[in-house]
């Protein structure tokens, strides 16, 4: 049987480039999902992960069930905590922020999490997570209360990419957060991409379909568009 991750091993082998649209929960409106799921069933999209930073308001279940009710998508959990976790989703990408040195975000997150992922049929994908500077104070920068890594230090940036490659982790992902003002180098995913075998991630500060393009061509497998997105359902009509 085909996993999730199989899918994407094999569409990077063949080059082929992928894009997950990211949902927050704590941003959408139930009442106006059928008009969201529309848009993405219209756009180039491959995956949708649904998560954020904090998650407050309850619906994840919910929503990831109406979601799959028009949409044949995998659905891709992008959790902030154990809390942010849906039995009724596909996979998890099951991150440790390995860019910051707060130990909730390396492991203990990961370990109060077993318990409830023991209880669900999530394909669980181990993911180094990297949070890259990007002109602004992310939501994930508050949150974690960890420093993004130096842009302009893009030696250490890609230590810390091996470094979870070596660890076992198999994907990467680069991630400017949510509010960036500026998105991932290409210089820095290119170094990345040639640098590393497992597929590349890359999300954050991405704000219309030319940089997606220039993003998956800098070497990113997969790209995530978030905010832009929601401000303007109508982002992949352009």
């Amino acid at each position: 049987m085909s996993t999730i991750y199989n899918q994407i091993l094999k569409a990077k082998t063949e080059n082929k480039k992928l894009l997950a649209v990211l949902l927050d929960p704590d941003k959408i409106d139930l009442n106006n999902i059928q008009q969201l799921i529309e848009k993405i069933n219209q756009s180039p999209a491959t995956h949708i992960f649904v998560g954020g930073s904090l998650v407050e308001n309850n619906i994840l279940d919910e929503l990831v069930l109406e979601i799959k009710k028009n949409c044949d998508l995998p659905i891709v959990l992008f959790p902030g905590n154990p809390s942010q976790i849906s039995n009724k989703a596909d996979a998890i990408l099951f991150l440790s922020l390995i860019s910051g040195r707060n130990s909730d975000y390396l492991i203990e997150h990961q370990v109060n999490a077993v318990p409830i992922l023991n209880k669900t049929s999530l394909e669980i994908i181990s993911t180094g997570y990297i949070l890259i500077e990007s002109g602004a104070e992310t939501a994930v920068e508050r949150v974690s209360k960890t420093k993004p890594l130096n842009r302009n230090n893009p030696e250490y940036i890609l230590q810390t990419a091996q470094a979870g490659e070596m660890l076992g982790k198999k994907l990467i992902y680069l991630e400017a957060g949510s509010g960036a003002k500026v998105s991932v180098s290409k210089e820095i995913i290119a170094l990345v991409s040639k640098n590393i075998t497992i597929p590349l991630i890359v999300g954050g500060g991405i704000t219309n379909f030319k940089d997606i393009e220039k993003t998956h061509k800098a070497g990113a497998d997969l790209v995530v568009i978030g905010t832009a997105f929601e401000n303007n359902l109508n982002f992949f009509n352009k």
